[in-house]
């Protein structure tokens, strides 16, 4: 059942808010403020500074939220971050023993694969849904294509995501989108309003309503 609450956030929403910042302090603010504009997916990357311990941070405030880790490439970063409190684990590549560790502990798994073979390779090994990456580089017609003959398959393209492009990927038939800097870089741009990480959190989620209506 804990699984498939953590599914059904990511799905229902439709996003996945990617937090990949210099420090532990950035991320966990960054967090907590995407968090209260309505994002209930965040993904903190093992390449963050202090990763783990925001995940166990992050997982025992925020019980409502489900927090996962990013950037996990085998086995050994996998039960660490479920240690520390992930519910999911997201890699930019196949990797067996991750998944076998997330299947193991009932956390969901987003494994990265740009080709149709990689696609179907992460499926068969039992990736709940397939991180395309880098989404930057293949672009919205690619998905598009793809899914023409994997449908089945559920796509979460991640990078380059942004309100004004989201609804063409999901034109495209993605399962829900990966978005970073759009909402982690919003502090930057201040303007004296609502916490413009918080503003930027649910400007995205409008989006993303908008182009699934």
């Amino acid at each position: 059942m804990r699984k498939l609450r953590t599914l059904n956030a990511i799905c229902d929403t439709g996003t996945v808010l990617i937090v990949r910042l210099p420090t532990a302090e950035a991320s966990y603010e960054v967090a907590c403020e995407a968090i209260a504009g309505g994002i209930r997916a965040v993904e903190v990357t093992l390449t963050t500074p202090g990763a783990l311990d925001v995940i166990r941070r992050l997982s025992e405030e925020y019980p409502e939220a489900e927090i996962g880790a990013g950037s996990v490439l085998d086995a050994t970063s996998a039960y660490a971050s479920i240690q520390a409190g992930a519910r999911f684990l997201v890699s930019p590549q196949v990797d067996l023993g991750m998944l076998e560790t997330a299947g193991r502990y009932q956390a969901v798994s987003i494994c990265g694969a740009a080709t149709p073979t990689e696609i179907v390779q992460a499926a068969t090994a039992g990736a709940d849904l397939v991180k395309l990456f880098p989404s930057s580089v293949l672009n919205r017609d690619y998905a598009r294509a793809v899914l023409e003959p994997l449908g089945h398959i559920p796509l979460v393209p991640a990078g380059g995501v942004s309100p004004d492009n989201v609804s063409e990927w999901f034109d495209a038939g993605v399962a829900a989108v990966g978005v970073g800097s759009f909402i982690t870089k919003a502090a930057r741009r201040d303007d004296g309003g609502p916490h413009p990480v918080r503003a930027a959190a649910g400007t995205f989620l409008e989006a993303v309503a908008d182009a699934r209506a």
